[in-house]
């Protein structure tokens, strides 16, 4: 008598699972709205396909992966086209299989065959997909996951410099200030590695795009919402204050309307914008070749402004005494400007 029947199932190759995977997602589609139970057993099929992937990508706690069943798999994703269609069914996929999907994501991306990154390079010939990833955004449901999976690529510099420079980046605009803040959050991570991850990409495109960017940037320098005004500042510093972006610091300190921000957030009723405007206003203040325009406005506004300084004060800790003394420094600058234009008046 056999009992073959009671053997466990051969675990499937890689080239088995993205084969049964992409039949599993595509099943889905063929589905009408009335054969639920064949739909839950597609959907049923689809994580489980998914689960296996993950399983395949890190072991299962007890048995490590192994590297060339990893190798195999990324190449089989790449070469037959699923990485699209996993994406594309996102919306569509439970909460804990879009957890799945990732993990594998972050791990995939990272797996080189031949010294080439082949899912970074699939990413290069399908850059659309970037675009899909960041207007998923204004999708509650699968925001956070895309969000995640962007993340993963922006390490790539070939990646962020698309994202970047594709009409798409000029969304995050909008997707920092959403009303859900978990959405609004996620994106100003995502949006901040995008500005400060590969600082030479960042200079290059602030020097091709510096009136657009830095016109939409004021309006978040603006904003009616605390959390975006000081997120916002606190990532000028980041990436104005890179070495690669030098002139782009040296073109934004010599323009007033950005010195009228600065002053105004100095004003803020928040002692931590306060101090974040300080650290940038400073840099107008100690720009030893001022234009005659910022110096009016310095002289104009000398005693107001002498007033705010000496009120501000970041309390105690160990940098209080090199804020002060940036602090008297920059009043001195401000008091010489004012003689200065005394003297030639």
């Amino acid at each position: 008598m056999s009992f073959s029947f009671f053997k466990q199932s051969r675990p499937k190759t890689s080239q088995e699972l993205v084969k049964a995977m992409k039949e599993s997602l595509m099943a889905i589609d063929s589905i009408t709205a009335a054969e639920v139970k064949s739909l839950e057993k597609s959907m049923e099929e689809v994580e489980k396909n998914i689960m296996t992937m993950r399983t395949m990508l890190s072991g299962d706690g007890e048995v490590e992966p192994s590297a060339e069943q990893i190798t195999q798999l990324t190449l089989e994703i790449c070469n037959e086209d699923a990485i699209s269609l996993l994406f594309h069914k996102l919306p569509i996929l439970g909460w804990e299989t879009r957890k799945n999907v990732v993990h594998c994501w972050s791990i995939l991306l990272k797996q080189q065959v031949d010294s080439v990154f082949c899912c970074v390079q699939y990413m290069e010939k399908h850059l659309e997909l970037l675009d899909f990833l960041v207007v998923c955004y204004d999708n509650k449901e699968i925001a956070l996951t895309c969000g995640n999976m962007l993340r993963e690529c922006i390490k790539f510099p070939t990646l962020s410099k698309y994202i970047l420079e594709s009409p798409s980046f000029e969304l995050f605009f909008k997707f920092v200030e959403l009303p859900t803040f978990d959405v609004a959050s996620d994106s100003f991570s995502t949006f901040k590695d995008l500005l400060t991850k590969h600082p030479t990409a960042v200079a290059e495109y602030l020097a091709t795009h510096y009136n657009e960017f830095f016109e939409q940037y004021e309006k978040l320098l603006t904003s009616a919402n605390y959390v975006t005004r000081r997120q916002s500042l606190k990532l000028l510093s980041d990436f104005l204050l890179e070495p690669p972006s030098t002139q782009i610091m040296k073109r934004y300190i010599a323009e007033v309307r950005h010195l009228k921000v600065m002053m105004t957030l100095l004003k803020d009723s928040s002692k931590n914008i306060q101090l974040s405007a300080f650290h940038i206003f400073k840099v107008f203040v100690a720009n030893p070749n001022k234009p005659r325009d910022i110096k009016l406005i310095l002289v104009k506004n000398r005693e107001k402004l002498l007033a705010l300084l000496q009120s501000l004060s970041p309390g105690k800790g160990a940098e209080d005494d090199q804020f002060e003394e940036e602090k008297e420094l920059i009043i001195k600058e401000i008091e010489r400007v004012c003689r200065l234009a005394e003297l030639q008046s």
